[in-house]
């Protein structure tokens, strides 16, 4: 596996299997990799002859008072992870590599209405760091696929949407959540839990089971199954900040009896905010 910080040894190997007629599969991560990312990164496998991973704690996707500093880093344990799943070259630029202006001053990418509203309204400018830092990597890897997990769903929703706009010849694969055995989606921001919370933590999809349970039964009444689900998370001593039944392709409100529909949630538990979500 090789491992590069420079843009020019990226592109000198992306053209040797260009060249040679391979496809090329992308996965880009913030590193501090579980095992949500390596069956993102075992997928990739399976769709393409070489494996391309990023990591890069993208600060633009990060606002004011948010975990930058403190998220966490692991190179090491996560290339050696690398190395174990086949991956043929990890890119691990810096700050200054992507964004040579500055985050200020960078050219940026914006896309409405996926974007707008659930995290879009609690973290502002959120989308527009994750769309940004996302198209500059498409750039330099110009993968024929890349993987993403279904846990940020949204997120999902945004890039798919960019890739169709921008005419970009990308297909988008999304990979279903994976969860601890309780149920709790797997993120690397789990680790900030103490033990009482991550005991409480699996609430989380419990409430969209039970959801999830109740549009299946055919209630539609959208508004109120919401709020419940709120009330609920409460009570168990989470600071939810929203519960949403969305259409799952549009994100849009949902007519009753809908197919394709999609409950997500944020709810902040102690001092971390975890997001979670399940197709019915």
């Amino acid at each position: 596996m090789q491992t590069t910080a420079a843009i020019q040894e990226l592109r000198a190997a992306i053209k040797t299997w260009r060249q040679a007629g391979a496809r090329i599969a992308f996965v880009p991560t913030m590193g501090n990799l579980h095992e949500g990312h390596l069956q993102l990164v075992r997928r990739a496998r399976d769709r393409a002859e070489h494996v391309v991973v990023s990591i890069f704690v993208n600060p633009m996707q990060f606002g004011p008072g948010e975990d930058f500093s403190r998220y966490p880093r692991t190179p090491q344990d996560d290339q050696d992870s690398l190395v174990a799943e086949g991956v043929d070259m990890v890119f691990m630029p810096s700050i200054d590599t992507i964004y040579a202006r500055g985050t200020q001053d960078a050219t940026r990418v914006e896309v409405p209405g996926v974007s707008e509203g659930l995290c879009g309204d609690h973290r502002p400018g959120h989308f527009t760091g994750v769309a940004t830092v996302v198209a500059c990597l498409f750039n330099l890897v110009q993968p024929d696929v890349a993987i993403f997990g279904e846990k940020d769903y949204q997120q999902l929703a945004v890039i798919r949407r960019m890739v169709e706009d921008l005419c970009w010849p990308i297909e988008i694969e999304g990979v279903a959540t994976v969860r601890e055995a309780d149920g709790l989606a797997m993120s690397s921001r789990n680790r900030y839990l103490t033990a009482a919370q991550r005991e409480r933590a699996p609430l989380l999809y419990q409430t969209l089971c039970l959801v999830a349970e109740r549009l299946r039964g055919g209630n539609c009444a959208y508004a109120e199954l919401e709020a419940e689900a709120m009330k609920r998370l409460e009570q168990a001593g989470f600071v939810p900040e929203y519960v949403a039944i969305r259409n799952a392709d549009s994100l849009g409100p949902p007519d009753c009896g809908e197919n394709a529909r999609v409950i997500l949630v944020a709810a902040r538990l102690g001092a971390t905010r975890l997001i979670d979500n399940l197709r019915v």
